[in-house]
């Protein structure tokens, strides 16, 4: 397959991917998330439900991938974006916070319809675990080849972080019968859950990137 093929390949699985994931989305907000099926969403996408299955594993999982979409990588671009000079952990956790409290473009609907469901709230919980390949890669390219092992272990335990705060944010309230309290605020959750990171990332971009300072300087 040649370089080109390859790219009109991925293109149209990209295609087919947001296909899917908006077709859910707007399914679940016009009939509620219980009343539509994988086969409903198929269709809606102009696919078999064959098709479907090779791109989500449930319903609740292209629902918010619809919400949560390129999330991932948009915290990853900004991380690598910041000037040299910027602290490791002041880069990461400024992009965590900033994209992970930005409804976008489907709006605060889409996330209470989310928060308030706990299949759908379980799946978005579960989607921090995409952001660790992407960070991984924008903090080895901070810290260099050296760093490489370094990044995957801080990308993770800042997907652990985010899983944290997340849960700590749509956790059930006993006195509501069982319905979920938005409870706190989430930049404030986010910061908090994240700032026992920030000394390890720090260190880490010291080490690699400004080998003749310390931790301590």
């Amino acid at each position: 397959m040649t370089t080109r093929q390859a790219g009109l390949r991925e293109r149209k699985k990209q295609a087919t991917r947001v296909a899917l994931r908006e077709a859910a989305l707007r399914l679940a907000l016009e009939r509620g998330p219980d009343d539509v099926r994988v086969d409903d969403i198929a269709e809606a996408a102009g696919v078999s439900p064959r098709t479907y299955n090779n791109y989500f594993s449930s319903r609740e999982q292209a629902i918010v991938a619809a919400v949560t979409a390129e999330r991932e990588a948009r915290v990853a671009a900004a991380v690598t974006a910041r000037p040299a000079g910027t602290d490791l952990a002041e880069a990461v956790i400024d992009a965590i916070v900033e994209h992970y409290t930005d409804p976008g473009e489907h709006g605060r609907d889409a996330l209470l319809m989310i928060t308030t469901r706990p299949a759908l709230r379980e799946a978005f919980i579960g989607a921090t675990t995409a952001i660790e390949r992407p960070l991984a890669e924008a903090i080895h390219e901070r810290l260099g080849e050296t760093g490489r092992h370094t990044a995957r272990v801080l990308a993770a335990s800042v997907a652990a972080a985010v899983r944290v705060a997340l849960e700590d944010w749509v956790r059930p309230g006993s006195a509501s019968g069982g319905l979920v309290v938005v409870s706190g605020s989430l930049p404030d959750l986010l910061r908090g859950a994240l700032a026992p990171l920030a000394p390890a990332l720090d260190a880490a971009d010291q080490r690699h990137t400004r080998p003749d300072r310390s931790p301590a300087s």
